[in-house]
């Protein structure tokens, strides 16, 4: 990947300022920022510049650091930082932006930057002879599952070939640009796997056969469990014998008060006298 500068002095304007329009968004753009934060602003204001002249010139950048209250070195870090950012004169029509990184180069990239060389101009950055086309090859875009693809200004172009490439690039240069459909070229929709689903599909499974009536309904209460919370018949023991159903604590108690009870009874009675 090249370095990136800005384009000479002979092409760059004179001065820079946005449209009535442009200037009403960057104003509010710029106020969705907090106090002192403004200069967070930049990258959606050089975007808002490029799109209004095709390129980000000196002026544009050292305008808007104005209206952020930055230095100029700052402004001019980020605008050569990003690939997305023109620095020089690009295509009317279409700026191709190729991506050269190992998954679109494993699926085919190298052949579209050879179309882009025979149909566009043998160097990067250079402009085709109607001033209408221009290219260039950057790294990872973020669509590798859809590799190879490209760029033309804000849309990427998916799972490329470059027949499918040539015919996008014709359309560009007849002006038709907005009637191509961006995204896979392909058979898919966004990054789901080429000729549908593989995962996560409805199976059908086959009916679970019915269980054999039974015999008879005698039958089936002879064989029926009752539930293990189900209140137990009481018997003849715990109806005459209802100590039984006391805590240990309890009868040991109730015994013990029998005890002195009987104890007081034996006392007042009279003793025998011995034969």
């Amino acid at each position: 990947m090249s370095v990136r500068r800005l384009a000479e002095d002979t092409v760059q304007p004179a001065s820079f300022a946005f449209s009535k329009e442009n200037a009403a968004w960057a104003k509010a753009t710029i106020n969705k920022y907090p106090k002192g934060r403004e200069q967070s602003a930049i990258i959606p204001l050089l975007m808002r510049a490029q799109e209004q002249d095709g390129w980000v010139t000196r002026a544009a950048i050292e305008s808007i650091a104005d209206m952020l209250g930055m230095a100029y070195i700052r402004a001019l870090e980020v605008a050569t930082f990003y690939t997305q950012f023109q620095l020089k004169p690009v295509g009317s029509r279409a700026h191709v932006q190729v991506c050269g990184t190992t998954p679109c180069m494993l699926r085919g990239a190298e052949d579209l930057i050879k179309l882009c060389k025979k149909k566009i101009a043998a160097e990067p950055f250079t402009l085709n002879e109607s001033g209408t086309l221009s290219w260039e090859e950057v790294e990872c875009q973020g669509a590798c599952v859809n590799a190879p693809m490209v760029m033309i200004f804000k849309d990427a172009y998916e799972d490329l070939t470059p027949e499918r490439l040539e015919e996008i690039i014709d359309g560009f240069d007849a002006g038709k640009g907005a009637e191509i459909q961006p995204g896979p070229q392909v058979d898919r929709i966004y990054s789901a796997p080429e000729g549908g689903l593989t995962t996560l599909q409805l199976v059908e499974t086959p009916e679970k056969p019915k269980a054999p009536a039974r015999a008879s309904k005698a039958k089936d209460e002879a064989v029926s469990v009752p539930p293990s919370n189900a209140a137990k018949p009481k018997t003849a023991t715990d109806v005459t014998n209802p100590a039984l159903k006391t805590p240990a604590t309890a009868r040991k108690a109730a015994a013990k008060n029998a005890k002195i009870e009987g104890e007081t009874v034996d006392k007042s009675k009279p003793a025998k006298k011995p034969r």
